[in-house]
C-alpha cells in the first residue's frame, strides 16, 4: 500500500500531512520526518529536489556491502538496515538525515514504525529533530527483535518438552522443526548484527546530537545482550538436535536388538534342521519311529535354553 506521511511541528505540537503540497506552506525547519512507503518515483524525485538529497534505488538499499549500508557526508547520513517481518522475511529500509530532517524509504508497512509514531504523539518534546526519530525507530526495532527472540525461545522450550514426553515416538518432523528454529535464530542474529554495525558507525558521526549518544550506546548494549540470547538459543537447539539423534540411535538399537535376538533364537533350530536335512545313508534317527518328535523337541529345548540365558543375562 502506497503511503506518504510528513511529520512537522506546529505550535509545539506534531502534525501529520499526507500530501507534498504541505511542503510549500510550512518552514523547512519545522519538518521532522518524511516517511515513504512504496511511493511513486515522481514523489521521490520531488522530495530529492526539495531536500537536496538522493533517494537510493531498491538495488542499492538491498546491497550487503557495509560501504553501501552507511554513507556519511559533511551534512548528511544515509543508513540502510533490514527490518524483520513476523514471517521472518527481511524488509530493507533506507534512512536519510539532512538538516535535522529524517527521510525513511520502505516498501511495506512495519509495526515498529507505527509504534514510533504513537510515541511521537504521546511525548512530542522528545522528538525535536529527525535524529531523535531515527534513534526511537532503532530502539523500537531492537525491542521487537527481543520479542522475536523470546518467541523463538518459547518455541524451543515447547519443542524440548515435546521431545521429552514423546521420547519413544520421535520422528523426522522434530528434526525439521529444529532446523527451522535454527534458521530463524540465524536470521535474527544476522539482522541485529547489521543494526549494530550501522549504529556503531552513527556513533562515530561528528554532527550527531550529543544528547543522543547515551541512547545509541544503550542500543549497542541491548544488541550485545541479544547476541547472548541468540547464542543460548543456538546451544539449546544443538543440544536438542543431539538429543533427537541420540533417541533415534536408541530406537534403531532396539530394532537391531530385536532382530539379533530373533536370529540367535532360531539359529540352534536351524542348525538342527540342517543337520537332519543332510542326505547321508547312515543317520540312525532317519529310521527311528520317534525321530521326528525327537528333532522337534530338540529344537524347542534349544530355543528355551537360549531364551533362559538371555533372561538370566537381562538382555530381554
Amino acid at each position: 500500500m502506497s503511503e506518504l506521511r510528513i511529520f512537522y511541528k506546529e505550535n509545539e505540537k506534531i502534525r501529520i500531512a499526507r500530501q507534498l503540497d504541505i511542503l510549500k506552506e510550512i518552514d523547512k525547519k519545522d519538518i521532522i520526518w518524511i516517511d515513504l512507503v512504496d511511493v511513486k518515483e515522481e514523489v521521490e524525485n520531488e522530495l530529492e529536489q526539495f531536500l537536496k538529497i538522493y533517494i537510493q534505488e531498491d538495488e542499492e538499499i538491498e546491497e550487503i556491502e557495509m560501504s553501501s549500508r552507511y554513507i556519511q557526508t559533511d551534512d548528511s547520513i544515509v543508513a540502510n538496515a533490514n527490518f524483520l517481518l513476523d514471517s521472518y522475511d527481511v524488509e530493507p529500509v533506507s534512512f536519510i538525515i539532512k538538516n535535522d530532517i529524517l527521510v525513511s524509504v520502505r516498501d511495506v508497512d512495519l509495526q515498529s514504525f507505527n509504534d514510533t509514531v504513537k510515541k511521537m504523539f504521546v511525548n512530542t518534546r522528545n522528538f525535536p529533530t529527525g535524529y531523535h526519530v531515527l534513534v526511537a525507530l532503532m530502539e523500537t526495532r531492537v525491542e521487537f527483535d527481543a520479542d522475536m527472540i523470546e518467541d523463538t525461545t518459547d518455541k524451543i522450550t515447547k519443542l524440548s518438552e515435546k521431545i521429552t514426553k514423546a521420547s519413544d515416538k520421535v520422528d523426522e518432523d522434530v528434526l525439521i522443526q529444529i532446523k527451522d528454529l535454527q534458521e530463524k535464530v540465524t536470521i535474527i542474529r544476522q539482522n541485529i548484527m547489521e543494526k549494530q554495525r550501522v549504529i556503531s558507525n552513527i556513533l562515530k558521526c561528528d554532527f550527531f546530537p550529543d544528547d543522543l549518544q547515551p541512547r545509541l550506546t544503550m542500543i549497542i548494549k541491548d544488541i550485545n545482550s541479544l547476541f547472548e540470547y541468540t547464542k543460548f538459543g543456538f546451544d539449546r537447539l544443538d543440544y536438542l538436535q543431539d538429543t533427537f539423534l541420540g533417541l533415534v540411535n536408541i530406537e534403531q538399537n532396539k530394532i537391531i536388538k530385536i532382530f539379533t535376538v530373533v536370529n540367535v533364537i532360531f539359529l540352534p533350530p536351524t542348525l538342527i534342521a540342517s543337520m537332519y536335512g543332510m542326505n547321508f545313508d547312515f543317520m540312525p534317527e532317519l529310521h527311528w519311529q520317534h525321530g521326528y518328535l525327537f528333532s522337534v523337541g530338540l529344537m524347542i529345548a534349544c530355543t528355551l535354553i537360549v531364551l533362559l540365558i538371555f533372561r538370566l543375562k537381562k538382555w530381554l
